[in-house]
């Protein structure tokens, strides 16, 4: 703990010369300065506040061992000695409360989401599991108080998805989805099996943030926009107009079709926030090998071998195969009952970038 602690002094000296800028009347008139600095102080204000409790903690506990040495009096002793106790349970709790907010935060965490469920590995019954995983996924969505919304989709003859896009808006949706990112594999036994031969398949989920114009600022020149009639249900409305809308970013060559709205304006919102997403995803990466490594990570190609998670049904189990959990509940997660399972990714996830920050390998904010 010495090595965040260290970092913990120079945040309180930083924390105090914020609060100096604030009040200086040059900040004060420049408007986009002083709300810059009000958010880096807000965002300290928690852990400066914990580790000045922690500190008055400390103090007090040294007092007190030192009068438990000096005193005679057996039964001030005895009061020394329960607040010593209360005061040392007291510190633990303080300890851990610092250890999470002390962790670098992810900058995305409180984003919207854009999802992309694929059937991969499997054929007819992949697009179906790609169908069950967007259920799962709606459910939670509503127990979360979330709202989720089909903005894409391509369906399959069994009732299946080859591929959907969802957004899901709400508080904090990205910080709890992103441990979705990757091959999601099905054991069963399919509808159409009539040997009863247990099948194993695969669908791909991708977890992007949803990003705004101001945060990503796209040439228009750098997109080609081809529009055309759409395919599919939907009477004559669709074969008369052409409401389908294709965008093509040009210096990645990301393209994204977009014919699910009723209009060709509501087509062309809808592909934009889904190619603005992607585009940032792209660009967050150095170089396009890279990229194609981590998206390879994130999402998978789709083989069998490739996996973040398996869902067994024969045996109503789910495994986590990143942290090693099983739960035997298959039917409650597919329920959408998966905050067990996402609150152990992120405790690892918190696990892991303290032994960072222990380790001098991550520094604090």
């Amino acid at each position: 703990m010495d090595k965040i602690f260290d970092q913990l002094d120079g945040l309180i000296d930083r924390y105090n010369e914020l609060q100096e800028l604030m009040s200086d009347p040059e900040v004060i008139n420049d408007t986009k300065r002083y709300m810059e600095l009000s958010k880096e102080e807000a965002d300290m204000r928690e852990i400066v506040a914990k580790y000045k409790e922690y500190k008055k903690l400390k103090q007090n506990i040294s007092d007190n061992d030192e009068l438990l040495r000096e005193t005679n009096d057996s039964e001030m002793e005895e009061m020394i000695k329960e607040e010593l106790a209360s005061d040392k349970k007291s510190l633990e709790e303080v300890e851990e409360k610092i250890k999470i907010l002390m962790l670098p935060k992810d900058p995305n965490d409180d984003k919207n989401i854009i999802m992309e469920i694929r059937g991969a590995a499997g054929g007819d019954e992949s697009s179906l599991f790609a169908g069950d995983l967007l259920n799962m996924y709606e459910r939670y969505a509503e127990k979360q108080g979330w709202k989720i919304e089909i903005i894409d989709q391509t369906t399959t003859e069994v009732g299946g998805y080859k591929e959907v896009s969802v957004m899901i808006t709400g508080n904090s949706v990205y910080s709890k989805l992103k441990y979705e990112n990757g091959a999601h594999r099905v054991q069963r036994i399919p509808q159409t099996e009539s040997q009863g031969r247990v099948h194993t398949s695969t669908a791909t989920v991708a977890v992007m943030p949803e990003y705004d114009e101001v945060e990503l600022d796209i040439d228009p020149k750098d997109i080609r926009v081809d529009v055309y009639r759409s395919s599919g249900a939907g009477g004559q409305h669709i074969n008369k107009t052409s409401s389908a809308v294709r965008m093509t970013h040009l210096p990645t060559g990301i393209v994204v079709a977009m014919q699910d709205q009723r209009s060709q304006q509501q087509n062309r919102e809808k592909a934009m926030q889904i190619l603005r997403s992607r585009i940032y995803d792209y660009y967050e990466s150095q170089n396009q090998s890279e990229y194609d490594e981590n998206r390879k990570s994130a999402v998978g190609t789709g083989d069998r071998s490739e996996r973040i998670r398996t869902y067994n049904y024969p045996q109503n189990r789910v495994t986590d195969h990143r942290i090693g959990l099983s739960l035997n509940k298959l039917d409650r997660i597919m329920a959408g009952e998966i905050g067990e399972v996402i609150d152990a990714l992120i405790l690892w996830d918190q696990t892991n970038k303290l032994g960072q920050i222990q380790n001098g390998e991550a520094q604090l904010f």
